[in-house]
């Protein structure tokens, strides 16, 4: 019930600064708590992006009676998300990596500098995604349509080939823009590690994945069999959340097998590793956290009146 009745009066010993870190689920479930309302800033920001499929929609109704206008309209808009939809994502990514990583963040400023700082690299990855998305789209309408036209089943076998590149290409994109913000590698590496990060780290591609689905599956459910009104939940929910569980999830494996190396080479330590509480001697104030007397609940009554 502290939800609804909070006790501002009384007060508990603190967190011990040494107290053990959360891992795993607890410790997802305890950043998304903390981190819940901007998260739901993040993605509205993200959507904004998608403005432009929204008016492809709009061009529908106006250009009704003209057909090349339409057409115009049509691929102007389609490259206009397909060229900045990767520079948003690495923005977005840029902030959530911060919150799994539990660093301090500024999210209009982090996600806008990771969009000019990452423009090049993320908007030819966001372009071939969309074009593989296309293909992988069209392949299940065509092919299947094809097979009974021609009554030969040898025409699935290219809408395979078509949809698992588009599930690899799919499971890259956990790393790609992680990687893409935290390194300086090249579009040829960042490439080729996402691509081996997608086969070693099978375990955990799967559970994102699963994952993933089940949530789109459960929104699907919800705006097209319940109730259309959960439409206005696509502006707060679920782009950010679904990078969020991505990153949480991959990103250590990023640390593993292409940071952590890296420092270890050159001997250093991964600086996204080091605590940066400040050291015994340079303290000033000591943390008490753990320590303090609980402040007891105060017992209502009348106070002496004085006249």
């Amino acid at each position: 019930m502290g939800i609804f009745f909070k006790d501002y009066v009384s007060a508990g010993s603190g967190i011990a600064k040494n107290a053990p870190k959360k891992k795993g689920a607890a410790l997802f479930f305890d950043i998304l708590g903390r981190k819940f309302w901007k998260l739901l800033a993040l993605n509205f920001i993200y959507m904004l992006f998608f403005t432009p499929l929204l008016f492809i929609l709009i061009s529908v109704a106006v250009f009704k009676n003209s057909y090349d206008a339409f057409r115009i309209a049509f691929i102007i808009l389609l490259l206009v998300f397909a060229v900045f939809i990767g520079p948003a994502t690495a923005g977005m990514t840029k902030v959530i990596k911060a919150f799994v990583i539990e660093k301090h963040t500024f999210i209009w400023r982090d996600f806008w500098g990771a969009f000019k700082e990452n423009f090049k690299n993320a908007a030819i990855i966001g372009f071939v995604d969309c074009v593989i998305f296309a293909s992988a789209f069209s392949s299940l309408q065509v092919y299947p349509a094809m097979a009974i036209q021609t009554g030969s089943k040898i025409m699935y076998v290219p809408m395979v080939i078509a949809f698992s590149l588009f599930i690899v290409i799919l499971i890259m994109n956990y790393y790609i823009f992680p990687m893409m913000i935290a390194t300086t590698l090249s579009l040829k590496n960042l490439l080729k590690n996402s691509f081996a990060l997608a086969f070693v780290a099978l375990k955990q591609n799967f559970l994102i994945f699963i994952i993933s689905l089940l949530i789109l599956a459960l929104m699907g459910v919800l705006l097209f069999f319940v109730f259309p009104v959960f439409m206005l939940l696509l502006p707060f929910f679920p782009a950010a959340f679904l990078r969020f569980i991505s990153c949480f999830i991959c990103y250590p494996v990023i640390q593993k097998y292409v940071i952590n190396p890296y420092y270890t080479s050159i001997g250093e330590i991964n600086p996204e590793l080091v605590d940066e509480t400040p050291d015994e001697d340079e303290r000033i104030f000591e943390d008490m956290g753990g320590k303090e007397k609980p402040i007891e609940k105060r017992s209502k009554g009348k106070g002496k009146r004085i006249s």
